[in-house]
């Protein structure tokens, strides 16, 4: 990141590179396991720059996380963008991206989860609760294209298995875990749309058999 003496400096490209070099070390050493001074010194970057973009390591984290959660979300829409219009392929495409994000080596769990868990106060736990709350949103919608009787009550057990999913690979070193979790969401909203009530043609209401 250093430049020539002289360079005009774009402070966008400055801030920019600061969060990119910023994200990889903080995800490799945790949010406690680098101090500013080396943050500073691997970056290329002095104090004063820091915190005249940031403020603070804690704003400068708070910006890495929001941005990471940002690119998740993307990613996510994206994968069941790609999937077409069936609730169930979405479903699908969803635990798969979250296997192949498992299989990558440089995955060491979900970087916000572990943030908020380092720090359960304060701007980490704040963008983890946005966090699963916009992957819940997904989720929702998937479980409402499905025609569930409770969308809300249905996404949650399959954030949970999820995010449980990211846990086990990471802590438990399960390289299934997904696929695990995949079959299990995908029984869920098999077993909530079958069980949601359906009017017939007199009115009455009976229970679908999907």
């Amino acid at each position: 990141m250093p430049v020539p003496k002289g360079t005009p400096l774009d402070p966008a490209h400055t801030r920019t590179a600061i969060l990119r070099t910023a994200t990889r070390l903080l995800y490799q050493r945790g949010l406690d396991g680098i101090g500013v001074a080396e943050l500073c010194a691997t970056m290329g970057v002095s104090k004063e720059t820091l915190y005249r973009h940031f403020g603070s390591k804690e704003e400068l984290a708070r910006a890495v996380l929001q941005a990471r959660s940002d690119r998740i979300l993307r990613w996510v829409h994206d994968a069941v963008a790609a999937a077409g219009d069936d609730p169930f392929d979405q479903l699908a495409a969803v635990f798969d991206a979250l296997q192949r994000w498992h299989g990558e080596p440089t995955f060491r769990g979900c970087a916000i989860l572990n943030a908020a868990t380092q720090h359960h106060d304060g701007p980490a736990r704040a963008v983890a609760r946005q966090h699963l709350d916009r992957q819940l949103d997904v989720l929702i919608d998937i479980a409402r294209r499905a025609a569930v009787t409770d969308p809300v009550s249905t996404a949650k057990q399959m954030l949970a298995l999820r995010t449980g999913a990211t846990i086990l690979a990471d802590h438990h070193g399960d390289a299934d875990a997904a696929r695990v979790a995949k079959e299990a969401a995908l029984a869920l909203l098999r077993t909530a749309r079958s069980h949601t009530p359906r009017r017939g043609s007199d009115g009455t209401a009976s229970t679908t058999t999907d």
